[in-house]
């Protein structure tokens, strides 16, 4: 059903090739704007689906796909350019890729979906995700405005909580799939 926060999550999804756009072509002031807007719709989307109760099970795998997809483009693009650190958006990329892995794989071992809702270090890990993101917009828009350091700093925790978040993730499906399955399903995985 499309209501409003559907329409905000599919604005974020289109708004993402014209993130890209600008920011390659190297109009970085539009690409900024473009992302806080992104930005913007995944906080106004949810808080409209919860306010007047208009949450759709397309929302709720739309949205966190839209989030994804901004935030991975975001890391490979930046990561291109020298401006991210490869190894931070490969810790980024791969810590998505395992959780997708790891949902499909138990998936195929039980033939049941588990439910995914973030915890705490996943909430702080994209955060993170979107601070840096931002961070780095800001300072390649205007250098004067972001120290170094700050980045590296940042760069450095956010590389720390995205791999416990994605730990955490391990953590909790090996647990749920034990639940499922019972002790043997554990020896079976080894």
């Amino acid at each position: 059903m499309l209501n409003l926060p559907n329409f905000l999550t599919i604005l974020r999804i289109v708004a993402i090739p014209v993130f890209l756009i600008f920011l390659t072509d190297g109009r970085i002031g539009a690409a900024l704007v473009v992302f806080v807007l992104a930005g913007i719709t995944d906080s106004l989307d949810g808080a409209i689906a919860r306010l007047t109760n208009s949450r759709t099970t397309l929302g709720a795998y739309m949205d966190p796909l839209a989030d994804k997809m901004l935030i991975l483009s975001a890391f490979v693009v930046l990561a291109s350019m020298d401006v991210v650190p490869r190894w931070l958006a490969v810790v980024v990329v791969s810590r998505d890729v395992i959780i997708l892995v790891g949902y499909l794989l138990l998936f195929l071992l039980t033939q049941q979906l588990m439910q995914i809702r973030p915890s705490a270090i996943s909430k702080a890990a994209t955060f993170l995700h979107l601070a840096t993101l931002s961070v780095v917009l800001l300072s390649l828009w205007r250098s004067d405005m972001v120290a170094v350091g700050t980045r590296s700093t940042l760069f450095g925790i956010t590389g720390i909580v995205t791999a416990i978040s994605g730990f955490h993730y391990i953590y909790r499906g090996l647990r749920w799939y034990q639940q499922k399955s019972g002790p043997a399903a554990i020896a079976r995985l080894q």
